[in-house]
């Protein structure tokens, strides 16, 4: 924990230490089985099963009953997963990017349009004449897929393409 900030219950990166640890993990799996506590990691030395014991402690994966024994809740990745905000549903072309990458195409032309206009926007200034390389190369942060793409700009007519294809222009209304 850092900056004084008190966690209340398991938190999710301390279950993720606990599990990355090989010694943890294989004193967590033997608990989940009900092995008996003098069982648990017997082949470990002493300091080495004690701390794997304490890190599951700690994370709260595993915890002592009435007689001392050691349990592992069931109620621990629900309480995990319930620490998580949902997430917000998206509205406008949000829905159909991530990470600032399209993620999938509208099936509704106009929000397709819509989609497509708003990246020649972004990726294109007016008067600009590229190559089809220079045009992939920026596109390229949008899709992997750049012919698809570059071909929908040019179908909707956001972008212009020489007969020759040698280069490629925004199309601006006048």
């Amino acid at each position: 924990m850092t900056g004084g900030t008190k966690l209340s219950g398991p938190h999710w990166r301390r279950v993720m230490a606990a599990l990355a640890n090989n010694d943890a993990r294989t004193a967590y799996a033997q608990i989940v089985l009900g092995a008996d506590l003098l069982d648990v990691v017997a082949d470990l030395n002493d300091h080495r099963r004690n701390r794997a014991i304490a890190v599951l402690l700690e994370s709260g994966l595993v915890e002592r009953n009435a007689a001392n024994e050691l349990e592992a809740p069931e109620a621990i990745f629900r309480d995990l997963l319930t620490q998580q905000p949902r997430r917000q549903a998206q509205t406008g072309l949000a829905r159909f990017m991530r990470l600032g990458r399209i993620e999938r195409y509208p099936a509704n032309m106009a929000e397709r349009r819509e989609l497509l206009a708003w990246i020649v926007n972004e990726a294109f200034k007016p008067g600009e004449h590229l190559t089809e390389k220079q045009v992939n190369e920026r596109l390229l942060s949008y899709t992997d897929d750049v012919v698809m793409l570059r071909r929908y700009m040019v179908d909707f007519r956001l972008l212009e393409r020489t007969p020759s294809g040698s280069s490629y222009s925004r199309h601006d209304k006048s």
